[in-house]
């Protein structure tokens, strides 16, 4: 459901950024805006971006084989990472690159109506892709508040469209704002100003983006519900003592690997470990499906002396 969601997002994001991309270009050519052409530059790039997250949500979805026993799912992390490198090394190096040069050698801008008209229809199409983006990461947090939502979100392509199309949304604005001052104060450096903030502006968005893809890419552990819930399914079982720890790791947004150390009664044969081992393995994977592969181990429990002899 939340992949279905997801999904949805990211081909809205795709459609309504390859139609605004064309519609930028057009009118940053007619009317020679920096603004205007760090702006279709910005949409470009988001295009590719929506590819790239649709290729990695297919590529984490491949099954299991020889090289790969674990699965696929952390390409979907992989391609989250390099969409943020290319918002930072695209979006913003350009934007920043072509207000720089506008500021330099600035040029009026002229049928400032073009780029008006264009922003206008940018900023309800980039509203309605928001939209979807947006109802997505709200279905995906629940009750969470926003930022911890994000912060521990295991779905990357659910906050990355969310953030691209909050970044594009606050761009178009810039770059109205950037341009009627340039025309009104007769400045036309200040629409050079407008394409560097958009640069920074993409930049910090680059920046967090980067920074929790890395994270998920790395090997990030599940959320702390889970392992209180693993612990809790393992201590509830008359046969195990004591739940020694609990480890795991995100594969990708729907699969978990976890790891579980237990002691057990010392009385237990062989095949009753077995079969301990199984039965428990089995209710856990039951009650989240989301786990890919659980592994149990029986081990002793880290006996304290009560009375530790004191060194000399």
């Amino acid at each position: 459901m939340a992949e279905h969601s997801s999904r949805t997002a990211i081909i809205a994001a795709l459609i309504g950024n390859l139609c605004i991309a064309a519609t930028k270009g057009f009118a940053a050519a007619v009317s020679g805006s920096s603004a205007m052409l760090s702006e279709a530059v910005h949409s470009v790039v988001d295009t590719g971006n929506e590819v790239l997250l649709l290729y990695g949500q297919h590529r984490s979805s491949l099954p299991p084989d020889r090289r790969h026993p674990f699965g696929h799912g952390r390409e979907l992390y992989f391609w989250s990472f390099v969409v943020a490198l290319l918002i930072f090394a695209l979006g913003a190096g350009v934007s920043a690159y072509e207000g720089i040069i506008h500021m330099m050698d600035p040029e009026p801008i002229t049928k400032a109506w073009v780029n008006f008209t264009v922003l206008g229809l940018s900023f309800l199409f980039e509203g309605i892709s928001w939209h979807f983006g947006w109802k997505s990461f709200n279905q995906a947090r629940g009750a969470k508040k926003f930022w911890p939502a994000f912060k521990s979100s295991k779905d990357p392509a659910t906050f990355l469209v969310l953030f691209e199309d909050s970044a594009a949304l606050i761009g178009i604005v810039i770059a109205a704002v950037a341009t009627g001052l340039s025309i009104l104060l007769e400045e036309p450096w200040i629409d050079g100003l407008g394409s560097v903030l958009i640069g920074i502006l993409l930049a910090i968005v680059a920046v967090l983006l980067a920074r929790e893809s890395k994270a998920l890419l790395i090997g990030e552990g599940a959320a702390p519900e889970l392992t209180t819930s693993i612990r809790q399914i393992a201590n509830a079982e008359p046969r195990v003592t004591q739940v020694i720890d609990v480890t795991t790791s995100q594969l990708a947004p729907d699969q978990v690997i976890a790891n579980i150390a237990i002691d057990i009664e010392d009385s237990l044969r062989v095949p009753e470990v077995e079969q301990l081992i199984g039965n428990l393995a089995r209710r856990i994977s039951d009650a989240h499906p989301e786990l890919f592969r659980v592994f149990i181990r029986p081990e002793p429990a880290q006996k304290v002396d009560a009375f530790p002899i004191a060194s000399a």
